[in-house]
């Protein structure tokens, strides 16, 4: 692991997220939990959603106490979160995300979250790497994961979710990340899978849809390429946007060079939105999401 990234303490350093009505004394009560634990605030972000009336919070912070245990932190912090109506987490900001990554043919946002995950700029442990084809097979076993190969047909998808949904729960997966699997995920396990699941795509659609993308791009001229990371829900494409990021181009490039320009704005934005999910920063507010950068 390189050593330019600093990993959080195991069991001194906790994050806490949270949404709820707004109200007055949010941050007082907050705060007050943290004093109570011997708790200091490292990093905090929060944000009043005033079209919603919805106030949401993100802490990171470390407890002088060595004696303290996250589950104590959790039991203490209820009795606050009842009496303000809060939705929250609380987590061990040390422990990494198990994030499982799909893939198909197109390998670059796999290779960009290997090598992050290899160097240590990902906090994410990955005990397993899904495809529906066997091209990354051998970039798998030269990082040491396991592979597994689900082939998918119109007559074996029931099976191969299936076969999905078991390595899910056996292998205990927070988080799965589709690095260009070209499958259209069922319903089903879109809502069994919701809000932790991501996908990543072109900044295209809806205009330019289809299998070359890029090429109908070129026809029409485009002046940007980009993409979208966002969580996977039964509506296509549509859940809600973690992060996007666009490249301008001209005229002088070529079809092949915006599929490597728009390659590389994949790649970067699906790290970012794995990072932040990875580190509890990511909030679901309806058809939005939260944050906190």
């Amino acid at each position: 692991m390189s050593p330019q990234f600093t990993r959080p303490q195991p069991g001194r350093e906790f994050v806490l997220t949270l949404s709820c009505p707004d109200r007055a004394g949010l941050v007082h009560a907050v705060s007050g939990f943290l004093v109570r634990n011997s708790g200091n605030i490292l990093e905090s972000q929060q944000f009043d959603d005033r079209l919603q009336d919805r106030f949401f919070m993100r802490v990171h912070f470390d407890v002088s106490d060595p004696s303290t245990e996250l589950e104590h932190l959790r039991d203490r912090f209820g009795p606050v979160a009842q009496a303000y109506g809060i939705s929250w987490t609380l987590r061990d900001a040390s422990t990494p995300t198990r994030t499982l990554i799909m893939v198909s043919r197109f390998g670059h946002c796999l290779n960009d979250l290997l090598f992050r995950r290899h160097t240590g700029s990902l906090n994410i442990e990955i005990p397993a790497i899904v495809s529906n084809h066997r091209d990354f097979e051998g970039l798998a076993e030269s990082y040491g994961i396991p592979f597994h190969h689900i082939p998918v047909t119109k007559e074996t998808k029931a099976e191969a979710e299936a076969r999905l949904l078991e390595l899910v729960h056996d292998l205990d997966i927070d988080l799965v990340v589709l690095a260009r699997y070209m499958q259209i995920l069922s319903d089903d396990l879109c809502k069994q899978l919701e809000g932790r699941a991501i996908n990543i795509h072109h900044s295209f659609l809806p205009s330019f849809k289809g299998a070359r993308p890029y090429e109908q791009a070129y026809d029409r001229g485009v002046k940007l390429v980009g993409a979208t990371a966002h969580y996977v829900t039964p509506d296509l494409d549509e859940g809600q946007i973690i992060d996007q990021d666009v490249v301008r181009v001209d005229h002088s490039l070529d079809p092949g060079e915006l599929v490597t320009v728009g390659r590389d704005v994949e790649a970067q934005v699906l790290a970012h939105a794995v990072k932040w999910h990875s580190e509890s920063r990511v909030m679901i507010d309806g058809n939005r999401s939260v944050v906190g950068r």
